[in-house]
Formats: C-alpha cells, sequence, structure tokens
C-alpha cells in the first residue's frame, strides 16, 4: 500500500503498549515519527482534550496512520501485518496464527492492564504487591501454554505477535521484581528476542523521551 506520509506513534518511552507498536514497526522496516505522551507529567498528557481526540480512551498508543487514528496495540499491529510488506507477524496457518492470538491476548488482556499506570495509582501502597500476584498469576498460565506451543519462538520457529507482546510484559515483571527464572521457557524466549536488533532498537532505554537517567 503506498502511503504519502510516515506513520505517527503517539506513545511513551516504559508503555508496553507503546513498546509493542515499535517493535512491530522496526520488525516491518517501517519508518515513523514519534510524539511524546508523558503519562506522569502535567497530571498525565494522555488525559488532555487534545489527545482525546486521538485516543478516547486517555491512553497510550495512538497511532495515525493512512489516514486514520488507531488505538489498541494489537489492532495498530494486526493492521500493518496486513498492509505493510515484511516478516509475517501472524502465521498463515490458521491453529498456529489462533496460537498467537490466544498468547497475545492472554498478555495484553489478562496480564498487562492489572499493572498499568492508571490502576497502580488507584491501588496506591500496595501497589508491588498487587502487580506481583496478577504477573504471577499470568506467568502460571503462559509458561505452560508456552512449552507446548515454542519453538525457536513462542509458537514455533518464525517471530510473532506473540514474541511482540512477551517482551515487555517480561521488562515489566523485571521491574516489579518477580523471579522470571520461576518460568524457564518465558525466560528462554526473552533472552532469545533480547538479543535481536528489533527488539534493542524499540527497548524504552533507547527513545527519544528516555529520561537521562535511563538512558541505555
Amino acid at each position: 500500500m503506498a502511503t504519502q506520509t510516515k506513520p505517527v506513534l503517539h506513545g511513551y518511552f516504559r508503555s508496553s503498549c507503546s513498546w509493542r507498536v515499535r517493535i512491530a514497526f522496526a520488525l516491518k522496516g517501517i519508518e515513523y515519527d514519534q510524539v511524546a505522551v508523558n503519562l506522569i507529567k502535567d497530571g498525565g498528557q494522555q488525559l488532555a482534550e487534545q489527545y482525546k481526540t486521538l485516543n478516547p480512551m486517555q491512553q497510550v498508543p495512538a497511532v495515525e496512520i493512512d489516514g486514520i487514528n488507531l488505538s489498541q496495540s494489537l489492532a495498530v499491529i494486526q493492521y500493518i501485518d496486513e498492509t505493510r510488506p515484511g516478516p509475517r507477524l501472524l502465521p498463515a496457518d490458521p491453529k498456529a496464527r489462533a496460537q498467537v492470538r490466544m498468547i497475545s491476548d492472554l498478555i495484553a488482556s489478562g496480564i498487562q492492564p492489572l499493572q498499568n499506570l492508571s490502576v497502580l495509582q488507584k491501588i496506591g501502597a500496595e501497589k508491588l504487591p498487587w502487580a506481583q500476584h496478577f504477573i504471577n498469576r499470568g506467568f502460571q498460565a503462559l509458561e505452560p501454554i508456552l512449552k507446548q506451543t515454542a519453538g525457536k519462538y513462542c509458537v514455533g520457529d518464525e517471530i510473532s505477535m506473540a514474541d511482540i507482546c512477551l517482551v515487555p510484559q517480561v521488562y515489566n515483571a523485571e521491574r516489579f521484581k518477580v523471579d522470571v527464572g520461576q518460568y524457564p521457557t518465558i525466560k528462554r524466549l526473552n533472552e532469545t528476542l533480547a538479543e535481536m536488533e528489533a527488539f534493542k532498537r524499540s527497548h524504552p532505554s533507547r527513545q527519544p523521551d528516555t529520561p537521562a537517567d535511563l538512558r541505555a
């Protein structure tokens, strides 16, 4: 599909959902512009009325692409997979594709939202044990699934949307001091993926809005 302008990603350096989109763009070799949306500064720039027109949920990311606005990272990833050349992010085989979507949804719907900033702000002082509980609960489900589906990557030997979801979630787990060593398949996959250029380039420590003290 021919496009006149580069996509614009409105995101935050440490947002899992923004990171997923950055990984997908990198894997596809898509050039894009970034607009930082600081989730903490000014009470949360995602809450501004101007940003609400891009993402009515007032979350990141929001992506301007091909004349439309998209939010929800998995919708963005699937859109660019369907409209851009490059390596497939969802397998052609229906069973493998269903497994990729299952793993992606488990992470994106079943784990990550429960340690989202807006949730943790409501939890208050108990946010660390809260986050650890729900990450461990999710990983206890994810580990046996990945034992069944994984090859070199989450589903077989081709990288997919499931891998794009896994790495930011492991990063969050480590931020919240979860012992990822309890989950050997998750740990192995994450270590393999972390060595790939697309994951390195899109890492939170290497973004335009990364604070100086957190830069790689």
